[in-house]
């Protein structure tokens, strides 16, 4: 099967173009630009387009399939030519449903905690050898890839994203998965740019209820509004299953959960974790791992990559980095931190760095999200928003949109330094919350020379 990727060198579409090139199809690709990891990994396979562009020539009749990008417009030549000649074009989601259907689907959706609970899941399937594909949207440890998909396995494990499948498609990625077993964690209104009322975003989850298969099941967290008119609304054959946060317990900057009369130890923290842990846990039960074996293989789950990171530490300080960007991401992530390090001060740093945060009236949904830090910092660059297109915030602006007195905003990446560096460490924490890099901060490195000051 000859396959052709428009915007091979995205994040994702990479990663499907080497599982593709891994089962033996035959992959072409083109991109105007491809950046590590995806350059490195696309010239190891030798699929790594040789110039960067879009080339109408290399779309021709004896394509099985054109894969289209998010990155790729409307009007992309090779797009254009793909539909002249009538070939197949499939969005990212279409063409993993099309690799899929001989499977148990099995798909983890919301607005937080997807990425993670996914994680989860694989993590307690790899711990017991279980044969399984999937696609993530992080890359995991014990994992090459975000994507694998072959022909013998017989379960998917799938994030389900609610954003836009593709630029001639507009619907969400999960609208096309039908699961078998699926789960929503929370509906929290984002990606403003696509879905600009609330109750347009939360629509996308009712139908996305609605394409579960017959007798499938809906795990969802039981302590959300909107997930429960939603949950409401699921064809009767669906099997519902509740869940919230388990017992544990927290000592010393350690939980474990709380089992009848045992503990089991953990490696990930916060109320917002243990509840995905639950939800991850009851979508195992649906596919043959007990309870006892869930709790045996999650001991061991360190998390995943950009989610509550562990990036440097020593004995009195720990500095994390999360993916964090959405008011309800902002409150739960600053909130874990807390409650494992309750004697500690703890300072946040949050980048305005996404289309929805710079808008003003998504704005005002952060009041309250950032009340949990002792030293609350906001950090967002200018040029972001003009690059978005979008109008230029003030600083009164955005503190008026927080509704804290007290918050510290910063615009520079050299004035960020300069706070971080100047700031005694001594019985503090750190959390850094962005989607971005703070104008280009290697916060890995950085965080290690921080704790050294």
């Amino acid at each position: 099967m000859r396959i052709h990727f428009i915007a091979i060198g995205g994040s994702a579409m990479h990663n499907l173009a080497l599982a593709m090139h891994d089962k033996g199809y035959q992959v072409t690709g083109s991109d105007d630009e491809v950046f590590e990891p995806s350059k490195g990994r696309l010239t190891q396979a030798g699929i790594l387009p040789e110039d960067f562009g879009w080339f109408p020539e290399k779309i021709h009749s004896e394509l099985d399939a054109i894969i289209l990008g998010m990155h790729a417009r409307k009007d992309n030549p090779e797009l254009l030519k793909a539909q002249e000649l009538k070939l197949k074009v499939y969005s990212y989601p279409e063409f993993i449903y099309n690799q899929s259907k001989d499977k148990t689907r099995v798909v983890i959706a919301g607005s937080h905690g997807k990425t993670t609970i996914t994680s989860m899941i694989l993590h307690v399937l790899n711990y017991f050898e279980k044969d399984f594909d999937y696609m993530v949207g992080a890359q995991l440890d014990g994992f090459d890839r975000m994507v694998k998909l072959t022909k013998e396995a017989p379960i998917i494990i799938l994030e389900g994203d609610e954003y836009l499948s593709s630029p001639i498609d507009m619907r969400p990625k999960f609208i096309w998965y039908k699961p078998h077993v699926s789960l929503i964690s929370g509906i929290a209104w984002d990606h403003i740019n696509v879905f600009p009322t609330f109750d347009f975003y939360v629509e996308q989850f009712a139908d996305f209820v609605n394409t579960i298969e017959e007798d499938g099941s809906l795990i969802y967290f039981d302590q959300d509004p909107e997930i429960l008119k939603v949950v409401r609304n699921a064809n009767s054959s669906v099997k519902c299953y509740g869940y919230n946060t388990p017992g544990h317990k927290v000592r010393e900057g350690k939980t474990s959960l709380v089992v009848g009369d045992q503990e089991v130890p953990l490696n990930v923290f916060g109320t917002h974790n243990l509840q995905n842990l639950n939800g991850a846990r009851l979508v195992l039960n649906q596919i043959d791992i007990t309870n006892e074996m869930f709790y045996e293989a999650i001991q061991n789950f360190g998390g995943a990559a950009k989610r509550l990171e562990t990036v440097a530490q020593n004995d009195n300080t720990v500095i994390y980095k999360d993916f964090a960007h959405s008011p309800s991401k902002l409150k739960a992530t600053s909130s874990a931190v807390k409650s494992q390090w309750p004697n500690r001060e703890l300072v946040a740093v949050m980048e305005l760095h996404t289309f929805s945060s710079f808008n003003p009236e998504f704005l005002k949904e952060y009041r309250g999200s950032f009340d949990t830090p002792d030293y609350a910092v906001l950090f967002y660059l200018p040029e972001t928003a003009r690059h978005k297109k979008l109008p230029d915030l003030s600083m009164d602006q955005v503190k008026e949109a927080f509704g804290k007195d007290d918050l510290i905003i910063i615009n520079t990446t050299a004035d960020l330094q300069a706070y971080l560096e100047k700031t005694s460490w001594e019985g503090k924490n750190l959390l850094f919350m962005s989607s971005g890099n703070y104008g280009g901060i290697d916060i890995d490195g950085y965080a290690e020379s921080l704790i050294q000051l």
